[in-house]
């Protein structure tokens, strides 16, 4: 599995700039966090199924918490994640318990503000895994009529919806740590 990715990054003096960085090697990006107050990761296997336990952890754990504590070192202020409804160190899944065990790692690197995004199905126009996506694609919103009070945090979410609530969430002023979910992405678009 190679882990050399070409990145967009925006630059403070420019629009949009292609990097090509190896997600394993933070050396190969470190530079390009200098000079900015917020990092926004949506890092992940799109489909963990499909790989091994330890490829998912390397790419979906310590690759994120590399490129956490390069943000720390570089003055990053506000760090988001992309995460997952459900997460908790201690769960019996094995996804769960390692997205969990993640957020607590980067609860202790202490940035001032730390925002953890927590959807459930992310709903894309397009179905990039097969069979089960389309599935889901179609038939998740429908459910949205019996996913009422606690369960509310359940229903799926459209990715444009949600990559709007990240960027809208950079221009909030808070601090400390918080959990995003389905009713805060909904708050975020106003």
């Amino acid at each position: 599995m190679s882990g050399t990715k070409k990145i967009d990054v925006k630059t403070p003096k420019s629009n949009f700039k292609s990097e090509i960085i190896d997600i394993h090697n933070p050396n190969t990006y470190a530079e390009l966090i200098h000079g900015f107050n917020t990092a926004i990761c949506t890092l992940g296997v799109g489909e963990p199924s499909k790989v091994t336990k330890d490829e998912f952890v390397a790419i979906d754990k310590t690759a994120v918490l590399e490129f956490a504590n390069v943000c720390k070192l570089q003055g990053v202020k506000h760090f988001q994640l992309l995460g997952s409804v459900a997460v908790d160190s201690n769960s019996r899944n094995f996804y769960l318990r390692t997205k969990g065990e993640l957020i607590e790692e980067l609860i202790r690197l202490n940035f001032e503000r730390l925002s953890i995004f927590q959807p459930s199905m992310i709903i894309t126009p397009k179905n990039r895994y097969g069979l089960l996506q389309a599935l889901a694609l179609k038939f998740w919103p429908k459910l949205d009529f019996i996913l009422q009070g606690q369960l509310r945090k359940y229903r799926g979410i459209k990715v444009e919806i949600l990559g709007n609530s990240i960027a809208n969430n950079t221009l909030t002023n808070r601090s400390g740590l918080e959990y995003l979910k389905y009713d805060d992405f909904l708050a975020l678009q106003k």
